[in-house]
């Protein structure tokens, strides 16, 4: 299935219907400020372990971010971190950054005893921005690329569709995406690391 979502002004009932999916147990690949991503609901076991097949990745091994609506919305699932990186993240978020915080207890059952970190993103785009909201939870997210070693990211909506549409319920066409991912941040340690440089600039 294609939705074809208007990135300024998204339609209220197709974004409903999206989180229903979701909320179902489905798989999504929908826009942010960034590449595409392929995501489900962060509650969900069987939605995540079939990403991770999707992927090639052993559920226990495996890093994907939580998307969410805000900073309030990452401090459920983080230890309380510093005020430095509180203010690193209020200076650049939403934007094009995924942040590496230590986990607390509040992250799913699945990610118990395997996850210490979370990689946490809050995408500057409407589309992902209000599936997040109408869901009430963020969405467990990783990028489309298959494999690692080939950093090719599809950019085009209706090319991502005939790729995955036999192994997702909902593509959500938010126009063309970009072709370079997030920057990652470590604030695990004493002091703020970039660990990948992406479309995000510190």
């Amino acid at each position: 299935m294609l939705f074809e979502i208007n990135p300024r002004n998204p339609d209220k009932r197709k974004i409903k219907q999206t989180a229903q999916i979701l909320n179902d147990g489905g798989l999504i690949i929908y826009p942010t400020d960034t590449i595409y991503g392929l995501g489900c609901d962060i509650f969900n076991q069987k939605a995540y372990e079939k990403i991770c097949r999707i992927k090639g990745l052993k559920p226990e091994k495996a890093n994907f971010s939580f998307i969410c609506k805000d900073i309030s919305d990452i401090a459920n699932y983080t230890q309380p971190f510093t005020n430095e990186v509180y203010k690193l993240m209020k200076r650049t978020l939403p934007g094009p950054f995924t942040y590496i915080l230590k986990a607390n207890k509040n992250i799913p059952k699945m990610f118990k005893n395997k996850k210490r970190t979370v990689g946490i993103r809050i995408p500057d785009n409407a589309i992902a921005q209000a599936i997040i909201q109408e869901l009430g939870r963020p969405i467990l997210s990783t990028s489309l690329n298959l494999d690692d070693d080939i950093l090719e990211y599809h950019t085009d909506p209706y090319e991502i569709h005939e790729a995955f549409e036999k192994l997702v319920d909902l593509v959500v066409d938010g126009g063309y995406g970009k072709d370079e991912p997030s920057t990652v941040v470590d604030c695990t340690g004493n002091e703020p690391e970039i660990i990948r440089q992406g479309a995000g600039e510190v």
